[in-house]
């Protein structure tokens, strides 16, 4: 398992690559691709319940 801080600089790289690369459209498009599977490897590991969110 990798910790936040190495999960953080590889995002870093790669949004970093996307916008180099791809312009500011890619570079949008890779974050909220990586902002969305954040999100889905918090609800599967358990660190994130969406229920309680949705009951408001």
């Amino acid at each position: 398992m990798m910790n936040a801080g190495t999960t953080g600089l590889v995002a870093g790289i790669a949004l970093g690559f996307a916008g180099y690369f791809g312009g500011f459209w890619a570079f949008l498009l890779v974050l909220f691709l990586g902002a969305a599977g954040l999100i889905v490897g918090l609800v599967v590991q358990g660190d994130l319940d969406v229920r309680t969110r949705r009951q408001r």
